[in-house]
């Protein structure tokens, strides 16, 4: 009977954690729904007001463009499929930009820790480098490289490698001192400092510059097309906006828009997984 008892009063004290935890769940998702519903609301009035206008004659639709008209276009490009293409190329861009800069760049910052005299003579150089717009490398690259894939992939790389490379190094410099004192107390050598406190450490800043990065890859991906491509989103918006077709201008940033959202949605679940591990 006792231990019925203990049985059924541990089971009371288990309970309101449990049902404290589902109600945080149930309150989670819907503050989530919420919040979509008015990100969606916001989006679609301001698309309505922007349609109203241009059918009152309150702004010129060859000015601003129209979301009907937007919408003919994307229709037009995904039944002809160069908007999946254009897509794709830019895609392709991105990601092995970003993937190519972003890794060499978090390696070349975490090894600069191993050596502070090489990082002393390199951080004129660094300093120097990220105040430089990077754009003013794309007409070098499209010589180097040509009209290609490959010089797009290139800027997007240059750009996310001296992101990644300051960052990744920075979060060398913010590594508790006291552990590293701790480790050379009991001997450890300079390379198993770093692969034990340096480089775990530093995750949190690598996976900084890893989403700030995928703005960026987007940003050299894109400039590349616009000087000299034959594909691509940026193309796309280049060539409608000689043609002054602001609808299909407006098509091709709401591409970029969607990309730039799934690929950081991507990253985002990375860094939780990281995190998580």
């Amino acid at each position: 009977m006792a231990d019925t008892e203990v049985a059924q009063a541990k089971d009371i004290t288990a309970s309101p954690p449990a049902t404290a935890t589902r109600r945080r769940s149930i309150f989670s998702y819907v503050g989530r729904g919420r919040i979509l519903f008015y990100q969606v609301l916001l989006i679609t009035s301001f698309l309505a007001l922007w349609e109203i206008a241009i059918r009152a004659g309150w702004i010129a639709v060859y000015l601003y463009g129209q979301p009907t008209g937007i919408w003919r276009e994307l229709v037009k490009g995904f039944v002809s499929g160069s908007l999946l293409r254009d897509t794709w190329v830019t895609t392709q861009e991105t990601v092995i930009g970003f993937l190519i800069g972003s890794l060499l760049g978090s390696a070349a910052g975490l090894l600069l820790w191993l050596s502070p005299t090489i990082a002393s003579i390199l951080r004129p150089l660094m300093v120097a480098l990220n105040g430089l717009p990077k754009i003013a490398l794309a007409p070098l690259i499209i010589v180097w490289f040509g009209i290609g894939i490959e010089s797009k992939i290139a800027v997007a790389a240059i750009i996310t490698f001296i992101v990644a490379m300051i960052t990744s190094y920075a979060g060398t410099q913010e590594i508790d001192n006291d552990y590293i004192r701790m480790l050379k107390a009991l001997g450890a050598s300079r390379f198993q400092i770093f692969r034990i406190v340096i480089a775990p450490g530093s995750l949190p800043w690598i996976a900084s510059a890893f989403r700030l990065n995928i703005g960026f890859a987007m940003i050299g991906a894109v400039v590349g097309e616009y000087i000299s491509a034959e594909h691509g989103l940026g193309y796309q918006i280049y060539y409608a906006g000689t043609l002054y077709n602001l609808n299909a201008v407006w098509g091709g940033i709401l591409a970029l828009m969607i990309l730039a959202l799934v690929l950081d949605g991507i990253v985002g679940w990375v860094e939780s997984r990281m995190k998580w591990r």
